[in-house]
């Protein structure tokens, strides 16, 4: 019997539009932006180990884990961002996280500030690959009144990442080393790469919108290749990506092994591909960035974002020496404590920022920037108060009044659950507006733009900015120095909040559907 036109549209949808299908996905993606994360932010927990080891100021530590990482990440993540848009995504991922987690085995083997600030690098140049793909990937996956939350519980990769960073990296270094740290956690990387690249493929892109956008005249964008025609070219781009980044690898393994004069080439080659990079960038996004670069929505966007990430990544990445040095921690007891409050307050402020967006998006565009505002502007406070519980304490009661009282690190512990989470309440909102601001071919790179502008300020200024104000601020206050170069970071996300409520009045006439 001859299958009716109408019958044909009634045939089953195909397996990778089908819900449980799209739900492994993102699971997979979410462990992938897990390790993303753990491998980046394992730094932070091993912060006095490895400042006693290399001999380093507070802010020789904040350029090991802004500058090193950041440099590369935000400049080489538009060139594969832009190879995104028009290969395989899934094959340039699976290169980014081979790539990145390599590196960060062989900061296990580092011998010098030199050789661990190279690897640092390289960790980069493999996470540049990482995070803008996934978001195209989800943008296709997921239709548009899902996107935000779909982003959202992308987003867990950080809580859960900065918590088995600092469990894990923490409780290895604290039995075993620093350098079984690194070492352990690169390979777990290593291990998991092809899962991603044997269960995921690309869907069709756009191919979840609800309104299909007007095709794009051919010298702004260029069409995006068939997902059979993709594969090849997506191959290649990884294998070329793994190919620059592995010459790399094999001089920053001889420089640990203690060929010195490699570690001081290998800065030379880094430089010039920097540059290079940043060329390329500009050249391969002119096509996207025609098109946000005259949105005013993009740069508030971007800017509040990047305001905000000064504190998130910056803070961060102190709290585990701010809680040894002023709570009298050990690195053990600080591995418990902070990866509880990351997990704990990182889940619940994520997904509450993607569900109240979506739900409150049917009120307006403006709504998504206006709920991360919201959030920052109760951060702040609530920072200040978590880091100071024992005062709260002697308001109302008698007795150990000390910070590290069994009852102050309590009542820490539960003060700092809010601004964790309503710290990264702005993810799933923010991202999918910036997906939403140009038309399907062109979300990868926009994202690109995007994270360039919020990396560069958020990881490479906020880290370094704590531990040059820390050093700043030292022969005043001593010790408790890093507590006032907090404080003073809180002033980011007041601008931060201000950014976005800019956004939330401009995102209508700003949007793509």
């Amino acid at each position: 019997m001859r299958m009716t036109d109408a019958a044909a549209h009634q045939a089953p949808e195909p397996r990778l539009e089908r819900p449980g299908y799209r739900f492994y996905v993102l699971a997979v993606l979410i462990l992938i932006y897990m390790l993303n994360f753990l491998d980046r932010q394992i730094i932070g927990i091993l912060a006095a180990p490895l400042k006693a080891h290399f001999g380093m100021s507070d802010s020789q530590f904040g350029l090991l884990g802004g500058i090193a990482f950041a440099s590369v990440y935000s400049t080489l993540a538009i060139p594969l961002a832009w190879l995104a848009d028009r290969f395989s995504r899934v094959w340039i991922m699976t290169g980014a996280l081979a790539v990145w987690s390599g590196f960060t085995a062989l900061c296990g083997l580092a011998g010098s500030f030199t050789q661990l600030f190279l690897c640092r690098m390289g960790v980069g140049v493999g996470e540049a690959g990482g995070v803008a793909p996934a978001y195209s990937l989800i943008a296709d996956y997921f239709p548009p009144h899902q996107r935000a939350r779909a982003l959202a519980a992308f987003a867990f990769g950080i809580p859960l990442g900065t918590a088995a960073g600092t469990l894990v990296g923490g409780l290895l270094a604290a039995t075993y080393g620093w350098q079984t740290a690194f070492i352990v956690v690169g390979l777990i990387g290593l291990i998991v790469a092809p899962l991603l690249r044997l269960t995921v493929r690309d869907p069709k892109r756009g191919g979840t919108d609800a309104v299909k956008a007007a095709p794009a005249p051919a010298a702004a964008v260029a069409a995006p290749i068939s997902n059979a025609a993709a594969e090849g070219p997506g191959r290649m781009a990884a294998f070329i990506l793994l190919a620059i980044a592995g010459l790399s690898l094999i001089g920053a393994a001889l420089g640990a092994m203690g060929v010195a004069f490699v570690g001081k080439s290998l800065l030379f080659v880094f430089a010039g591909l920097l540059a290079l990079v940043i060329g390329a960038s500009v050249y391969l996004a002119r096509a996207t960035a025609s098109v946000v670069i005259p949105k005013p929505s993009f740069w508030l966007l971007a800017l509040g974002a990047a305001s905000s990430s000064v504190c998130g990544y910056g803070v961060a990445g102190w709290l585990p020496l701010f809680y040894m040095r002023s709570f009298g921690l050990t690195l053990a007891q600080t591995s418990w404590y902070y990866s509880g409050i990351a997990l704990i307050g990182g889940l619940a402020g994520i997904w509450m920022g993607g569900m109240i967006a979506d739900k409150l998006s049917k009120r307006g565009k403006g709504v998504y920037p206006l709920v991360p505002a919201v959030a920052f502007l109760i951060s702040a406070p609530c920072f200040i108060l978590a880091m100071n519980s024992n005062w709260l304490i002697g308001l109302f009661m008698s007795g150990d009044q000390s910070m590290n009282s069994p009852l102050a690190l309590t009542l820490a512990f539960l003060i700092f659950l809010v601004p964790t989470g309503l710290n990264l309440a702005w993810l799933g909102p923010i991202t999918a507006s910036i997906q939403h601001l140009v038309p399907a071919p062109m979300r990868s790179t926009a994202s690109a733009l995007f994270l360039l502008i919020n990396n560069l300020l958020g990881i490479a200024v906020g880290f370094f900015y704590f531990g040059w104000m820390s050093d700043l601020l030292k022969p005043t206050f001593g010790d408790e120095s890093l507590r006032w170069a907090i404080y003073t970071g809180m002033g980011f996300y007041l601008l931060a909040a201000l950014l976005l409520i800019g956004a939330s009045r401009t995102l209508k006439r700003d949007w793509v559907e």
